[in-house]
């Protein structure tokens, strides 16, 4: 029998202490289901939506995940055994499963997709190809409808999804602003990125930078809400178009957010507000790798990677991303 190590989701956070709500158990595996898959785990995504998952709170985007449950996140690995004919054996794949050395999925219910095996990076699944630049590519082209000359502005622009958005908006010819917290992300953002302007939240007025954009922002890429938000509502130029698709500054509260402090100003600029969840676009993925893989192979678009090694350093990996510690993309490396 093999043995299988995965992370247990016993009770809801406090705040950020995880270490407290879940714990690493080990099982033998069971028989596989009728239709199943069992992914052996190559990668860990380390996602700030998930934290919801992990809250009481039954308003949210996805339903709350039932105490006593192994933890669900998205799984880059290889198809160990499968009782389903369209991914055989040794399969690279990508879906939603556990944080777990082996997860066991139903590939319709999980996402589960058969991956290009030609990437140098395989990462790169999780990065310029998966779902962060497809929540990239959604929000900046589809949702903020951001236009050549344009300036778009993007908050947590030094993670995995902001920095993704930057680049997004960049080849589609826009003047991109990156908002993030500390020196090494700006500079990140200014040389690596490219961005126009990079505004560094925790030493900066942020609304003040924001002021000096002649004509004001034309669309606002919102990965937190909270007090950057506040900050940029009423730097937007009329007609303004803001996409949000994360709210991480009200993640690990188990109550709704409030609403912003300067509400008004979508009135005052008809500014348009929408929220997205990228889940709702997975059956368009094979829509938008095209343009993404183009980018990708042109090196205009691509992830950084802050990756840690050992199923066992999960919980560590995920504070350092919700705490905004990194740059780029959090991974775990399984195994």
């Amino acid at each position: 029998m093999t043995t299988n190590r995965f992370w247990q989701l016993d009770r809801h956070p406090q705040g950020s202490d995880f270490a407290a709500a879940l714990s690493l158990r080990e099982e033998e595996l069971p028989p596989l289901a009728e239709g199943a898959v069992r992914v052996q785990t190559l990668w860990l995504s380390m996602d700030a939506g998930t934290r919801m998952w992990m809250s009481p709170r039954t308003d949210g985007y996805q339903p709350p995940l039932p105490l006593g449950s192994k933890m669900i996140g998205l799984c880059l690995g290889r198809v160990a055994e499968s009782r389903d004919p369209r991914f055989p054996e040794g399969t690279l794949v990508r879906g939603f499963g556990q944080w777990a050395d082996y997860a066991d999925v139903l590939p319709d219910l999980a996402g589960l997709e058969a991956l290009d095996e030609s990437l140098a990076d395989p990462r790169q699944h999780f990065g310029a190809l998966g779902m962060n630049a497809w929540t990239a590519y959604v929000g900046v082209k589809e949702v903020a409808l951001v236009k050549p000359g344009e300036w778009l502005a993007v908050s947590a622009a030094a993670g995995a999804t902001g920095s993704l958005a930057c680049q997004v908006g960049r080849n589609l010819g826009a003047r991109v602003i990156g908002i993030a917290g500390g020196a090494e992300k700006c500079r990140f953002l200014r040389e690596e990125i490219g961005v126009d302007m990079a505004i560094d939240y925790r030493t900066e007025d942020v609304a003040a930078a924001l002021a000096t954009v002649e004509g004001g922002v034309n669309a606002y890429f919102d990965n937190v809400g909270g007090p950057i938000l506040d900050a940029v509502l009423p730097n937007m130029a009329h007609y303004g178009r803001i996409a949000i698709c994360g709210l991480v500054a009200s993640y690990d509260g188990d109550k709704p957010m409030p609403g912003p402090a300067r509400f008004d100003q979508i009135l005052m600029r008809r500014l348009r507000v929408e929220g997205f969840f990228i889940p709702d676009f997975l059956e368009r993925g094979a829509e938008f790798l095209p343009q993404l893989r183009a980018w990708h192979e042109a090196g205009r678009l691509a992830t950084l990677f802050d990756e840690f090694a050992g199923i066992e350093r999960t919980l560590e990996a995920y504070a350092h991303m919700l705490s905004g510690g990194n740059i780029g993309k959090v991974v775990v490396k399984v195994g």
